[in-house]
This record gives structure tokens, sequence and C-alpha cells, in this order.
């Protein structure tokens, strides 16, 4: 018996992968996240699995759900929003599952900063522009940020950020990265990334919480700031460029 994380990707139901749908295909327990995984997805799931919605469920109740199925023999699907890598909750469940011997495997998803970057039509990395991407968050309730993790230290790079979990603070956002980035730095917001209802809102920090008041969005939205986020200028990187040597063309090409 082994738990299979998925990363279910930022939503749209045919972001998930073809390794996860085909787990999903042969697991006789589904464990997914409800309010933010898409119903979707389920109809990969074999004929008779027991479908579980997590989001009512506590820590001690989805372990439960895992102990039940190894005691069976039984395979488990447990479906992320995202990629497992970020923001996903998987550490404490693993941790939880080594402790009772149960093995477990983690299937990457499509994240949701890569999702927002679609929906902006933008690469986050531009040559002389950014060549960074941060990704990070602001304190909330359930998880304060470490000391060092600052929102202000990361504006000091210049780089790229994706701001996850914070559209309610946007005013901060705003306040505490025009400092460093200038009020007239391209930034965006991207709600519900690849779902139906998706919803682009464009423009500089010195617009951007007039746009979201005349347009708001309460949840499962990313910000996004930097310069790559719109791009004027910048210069062509070398991979195309006909005078740059490199293993796959050569001189001679």
């Amino acid at each position: 018996m082994t738990v299979y994380f998925i990363g279910a990707g930022p939503g749209a139901a045919d972001l998930l992968t073809l390794r996860g749908r085909d787990i999903l295909a042969r697991c006789p327990v589904c464990l997914y996240a409800g309010s933010i995984v898409p119903r979707d997805m389920l109809v990969h799931c074999p004929d008779g699995a027991r479908l579980i919605d997590t989001a009512p469920m506590n820590l001690d109740q989805i372990t439960a759900e895992y102990a039940a199925a190894n005691a069976a023999g039984q395979d488990v699907a447990r479906l992320h929003s995202g990629d497992l890598s970020l923001y996903s909750a998987v550490a404490e469940q693993t941790r939880r599952l080594d402790g009772l011997g149960i093995p477990w495997v983690m299937v990457p998803g499509v994240p949701a900063f890569a999702a927002a970057a679609a929906a902006l039509g933008r690469e986050l990395t531009v040559p002389g522009l950014a060549q960074s991407l941060v990704l990070t968050r602001m304190d909330g309730r359930a998880s304060p940020m470490p000391p060092g993790e600052k929102l202000a230290a990361f504006a000091a790079t210049g780089a790229t950020l994706a701001i996850h979990l914070a559209i309610h603070r946007l005013g901060e956002i705003v306040e505490t990265l025009t400092p460093h980035y200038g009020a007239d730095c391209p930034a965006a917001i991207v709600a519900r990334a690849t779902w139906p209802d998706e919803r682009v809102m464009r423009g500089s920090l010195a617009t951007l919480v007039a746009l979201h008041e005349a347009d708001p969005v309460a949840r499962t939205a990313l910000v996004l700031v930097g310069p790559a986020i719109d791009p004027a200028g910048f210069r062509e990187s070398a991979l195309y460029n006909l005078d740059y040597v490199r293993r796959f063309r050569g001189q001679d090409n």
C-alpha cells in the first residue's frame, strides 16, 4: 500500500499530469481538497472508489483515513492543488505517515505561479530585467513568516515577486514594495488562474489597489510584481543569438 500525493495543478481539470491521472485511475481511495480541487478530476477515479473531501477535516482525521486504507491494503491518491513543493501542507502529512510506517510518493503538478504567468502571457525572467523569481507570502494567522523572510528583504533584490495567500493585505504589499521598485513598476493580480472564472488585473504598484477595489477578489489570488511583468526595451538572450556558440549550434551551423 502506498499514499500518492498528487499535485492537481492550479484549477483546470486538464492540467492534471498524465502520471497523476494514471495513479488516480488505479487507486481505490482518493482524498481531495474539495475547496480548491475541481471535482472534474475525480472522473479519473475507478468505479466504486472511496472519495473523501478533506476540506472540513483536521490532520488527525486525515491520518486516520490513511491508516484505515493501509490496514485494508488499499493505495490512496491524495490530491492537492497546485504543486506539492509550495504551501501544500504535505510535510506534516508525510511526517505522520513516516511515524506509522506507511510508504508515500510525491507526484508534481503545475504550480499556481506558472499558471498565473501563462494567464499574463509573460516570462517571469527576462534578460537584463530579472533573472530570479521569489515565491513568498505574508505573515498569516496560521503561519507567521520566519524572521529573515520579510517582503522588504526580498524586494531589495529587484527580482520578480510572486506573492501567495496575501490578497487581503494588498495595501501593505504596495506600501512595502514601492520604495524598492518605484510606483511605476508593473504589477498584476491573477485570481483563480485556469478556472472558468479566471480574472487578470494588470497595472502598476501605483494603480493595483484601485484596480482591486473596483473588482475585488477574496481568495485564490496571486500578486506578481517586477519589471518582467510588463517588459519593454529588454535585450534578447544569447540562447538564439547567431554569434553565440553552444553545444548544439556550432560556428559552422
